[in-house]
């Protein structure tokens, strides 16, 4: 069965539950994941291509290249220049990637004790980072030259962050337990 299916046959209900929601559509949902990796705006063409490349294929989504909005000369940035990746996924693309996020990339990080608390913003969206893009089953880690890191967002309708945990929970996402 997948999350899709999961959602609408077993978390609404228990969430409704959980939450005393009376009717189905005040229990929150995902609403979209958005996916980002940023880079060093020095990077050849080569290199850039390379990353969007993986996070389309971690995706099934042809990534975006975001550019400088302005010039930073500290950082030897100019307007333009390509700076990151992004990727937003929505519908059955993002629960397909939730699904391979939470069963299969997840479990291959060594030493991984669940995804930080802290990451929710207030407004029920869970941000958190991954170290490197070889934990997904799509890249070939002897084809990667250089280990690249990403954020990921999951946007959700909930109004409180606690509503937004346990709408993830009940989803599958691992969140570590509180030290006492």
């Amino acid at each position: 069965m997948g999350l899709k299916a999961k959602y609408k046959t077993e978390i609404v209900p228990a969430l409704m539950k959980a939450l005393g929601c009376k009717n189905v559509m005040d229990v929150p949902r995902i609403l979209k994941v958005n996916l980002n990796m940023g880079f060093n705006a020095s990077m050849d063409k080569d290199q850039i291509k390379t990353i969007a490349d993986d996070l389309g294929r971690i995706t099934g989504q042809k990534a975006v290249i975001t550019k400088a909005r302005k010039s930073i000369s500290n950082f030897k940035l100019r307007q333009g220049m390509p700076v990151g990746a992004k990727v937003t996924l929505r519908g059955e693309r993002m629960y397909d990637f939730l699904e391979r996020l939470i069963h299969a990339a997840l479990p291959r990080i060594r030493d991984f004790r669940g995804l930080p608390v802290r990451g929710f913003d207030g407004r029920g969206s869970y941000t958190f980072g991954l170290q490197e893009q070889t934990i997904f089953p799509e890249i070939d880690p002897d084809d990667v030259k250089k280990v690249q890191g990403m954020n990921v967002t999951i946007v959700t309708s909930a109004s409180t962050d606690a509503r937004a945990r346990e709408l993830l929970t009940l989803t599958g996402i691992p969140f570590a337990k509180a030290h006492k």
